[in-house]
C-alpha cells in the first residue's frame, strides 16, 4: 500500500535579467516562495522545491530533479515574469499534472505608497514583485500549444479562496496516489444479466493505476473454517460496539456473520486490499451460498474503515467507493429506490454495504427473512445517511473510455424504508425528474457511491489529474 506522506513539487519562474537591476527582488519572490512551501507541508505533504528557476539551464536541473522525485502533482509559481522558455523545460519531462500559481504578495498594492517611492527603479521593482498575471497568458499560451495539462489558481498570498483550490489539488494528488498504489479484490462473478455493471478491468488498471486481484471463494473458506472461536467472539464484540444489534437477530446468525467477518478481515489483510467487489450465489446448501448470504456485516466494517466493499462484483463502483472514503466523504453503496414526487426526493439506499462513518445515527443490524434477487437469507443493515450535503459519484465506462459522473445535492428529512436497507431521501436543485434523467442519459451502471458533503470540485480535479473528463449534473 501507499505511503503516508506524497510528495508534490513546487518550482518558482523569474526572470534573472530583473535581480541585479532591483535590490532585494530575488530575495523578496524567494520569501513568498518558502511560504508556500511552508504551507502546503503544514497539511502533510513533502513538498520537493526545486527553488527559483530563472535560466534554460536552472530548468533542466528543475525538471530532473521532479522527475527523480516522482512527484503527484508540480505547483509552478510565477513568481515575477518569465520567460516561456524558460518554463517549458520544467514541465516537459514530466507528466504529472501542472498548477499554476499566480499569486500576487498582496490583494492590493498601496497606490499610494507606491506612487511616492520618488526613484522609478524602486517603483518597477515593487511592480514586478506584484506582477504574476503578467506571465500567466504566455505560459497557457504555450502549455496549449505543447499538449501539458494545466491549470489555474489566480489570488493572493493571504487569499482564503485561492488556498482552498490549493489544497483542493493536493487532496485530488493524495487520491490519485491512493488509487494508483490500490489493490482491489474482485471476489465470484458478476450477478449474471447486469450488463451495466460489466467491465473492462484493464482499462480500470489502465486509468486508475490500481491493481486488480482475482480471489477465489474456497481461499475465503479456508480462511472462515480456521476462525477460532476466541476470533468470533471478540468481533461479536466489534458487532455490538459498532451497530445496535436488533433483539430479532437470532444468536446463530449473529455468529454466522462474525464468523465470515473474521474471514473477511483475513483475506483483506492477506492480498493487502484497499477495495473490494464481489458476488456469489452457489447452489442451494452449499458452503459458499452459507458464506455469501453472511457477508454484510463485515464488508459493512470494512468500508466503515474505509476498505470499500461493493456487492453485485460492481468493480467499478468499487473505485467510485474508493476515491470518496480517500477524500474523507465516506463512500456507501446505492442504488435509485423510488421516487416522491410530492415531495421532490429521490430516494437511495441498498441491502449493504455502507459506510457507517456517515450515518445519522448507529447503524442497526436486523435480519432479513430474503435477501431480495438473491439467494438465502441473513442478517442486514438498517442506516440513513446524515442530513446534510451529499455528493454522488459512479464511475462509467462509455463507449468513448471511462469517466466521473457526479452530482451535489441534499440529505433530508423524511420517512425512510424500514426494510432492513440502507435508504435516505435526496433533493437535488435541479428537481428529482430532470436529476435522475440527466444522471441516466450519461450512461453509468445503476449503483453510485453517496458521501457527505460537496466535493464536485476536488472530483473534476482528480479527473484533471487522471487525464479523464467529470460530468456534473447538478
Amino acid at each position: 500500500m501507499m505511503s503516508s506522506i506524497i510528495k508534490v513539487g513546487l518550482v518558482g519562474v523569474g526572470l534573472n535579467t530583473y535581480w541585479p537591476q532591483f535590490d532585494g527582488l530575488l530575495e523578496n519572490l524567494k520569501s513568498y516562495q518558502e511560504e508556500i512551501k511552508n504551507k502546503i507541508a503544514g497539511w502533510g505533504f513533502e513538498v520537493v522545491d526545486a527553488g527559483m528557476v530563472d535560466n534554460s539551464v536552472k530548468a533542466g536541473e528543475a525538471a530532473s530533479l521532479l522527475k527523480s522525485q516522482d512527484v503527484e502533482v508540480v505547483f509552478l509559481y510565477v513568481a515575477t515574469y518569465a520567460l516561456s522558455s524558460t518554463v517549458l523545460p520544467v514541465v516537459q519531462r514530466l507528466k504529472s499534472h501542472v498548477i499554476i500559481l499566480n499569486l500576487q504578495p498582496v490583494a492590493q498594492l498601496n497606490y499610494k505608497a507606491f506612487n511616492v517611492l520618488g526613484d522609478r527603479g524602486k517603483m518597477t521593482g515593487a511592480w514586478l514583485e506584484n506582477c504574476q498575471a503578467c506571465a500567466v497568458p504566455e505560459i497557457a499560451s504555450v502549455f496549449n500549444r505543447s499538449d501539458i495539462r494545466y491549470d489555474i489558481v489566480t489570488g493572493y498570498l493571504h487569499d482564503e479562496e485561492a488556498w482552498k483550490e490549493i489544497k483542493g489539488w493536493t487532496e485530488a494528488a493524495r487520491v490519485f496516489a491512493a488509487l494508483r498504489s490500490n489493490r482491489l479484490g474482485v471476489l465470484g462473478h458478476y450477478y449474471n444479466g447486469m450488463l451495466d455493471v460489466y467491465t473492462d478491468i484493464t482499462r480500470q488498471s489502465a486509468v486508475f493505476g490500481t491493481h486488480i486481484e482475482l480471489l477465489e471463494m474456497c481461499e475465503l473458506k479456508k480462511y472462515r473454517d480456521q476462525a477460532s472461536d476466541e476470533r468470533v467472539k471478540e468481533k461479536i464484540k466489534e458487532f455490538t460496539s459498532v451497530f445496535n444489534v436488533s433483539d430479532e437477530c437470532e444468536a446463530v446468525e449473529i455468529e454466522r456473520a462474525a464468523r465470515t467477518s473474521v474471514a473477511l478481515d483475513r483475506l483483506v489483510e492477506t492480498h493487502n486490499l484497499g477495495s473490494m467487489a464481489y458476488y456469489y450465489e452457489g447452489e442451494t446448501g452449499n458452503e459458499y451460498e452459507d458464506i455469501v448470504t453472511s457477508v454484510i456485516a463485515g464488508n459493512t466494517l470494512l468500508t466503515g474503515k474505509n476498505i470499500p466493499i461493493a456487492g453485485e462484483c460492481e468493480v467499478k463502483n468499487a473505485q467510485a467507493m474508493k476515491i470518496m472514503a480517500e477524500f474523507g466523504a465516506g463512500g456507501s453503496f446505492s442504488e435509485f429506490y423510488l421516487i416522491d414526487f410530492k415531495d421532490d426526493v429521490v430516494y437511495l439506499g441498498h441491502d449493504g454495504p455502507a459506510h457507517y462513518a456517515i450515518a445519522a445515527k448507529q447503524v442497526k443490524l436486523v435480519p432479513l427473512p430474503v435477501y431480495h434477487g438473491k439467494p438465502g437469507k441473513g442478517l442486514s443493515i438498517q442506516m440513513q445517511v446524515k442530513n446534510g450535503p451529499v455528493t454522488l459519484l459512479a464511475v462509467v465506462e462509455g463507449k468513448d473510455g471511462i469517466f466521473l459522473l457526479c452530482a451535489e445535492g441534499e440529505a433530508v428529512e423524511g420517512p425512510t424504508l424500514q426494510i432492513g436497507n440502507t435508504n435516505s431521501r435526496y433533493k437535488f436543485s435541479i428537481g428529482a425528474k430532470q436529476f435522475i434523467n440527466l444522471w441516466s442519459k450519461q450512461g453509468p451502471a445503476h449503483h453510485c457511491a453517496i458521501g457527505v458533503g460537496h466535493i464536485a470540485d476536488k472530483i473534476e480535479k482528480l479527473g484533471q489529474i487522471l487525464n479523464i473528463d467529470v460530468v456534473k449534473i447538478c
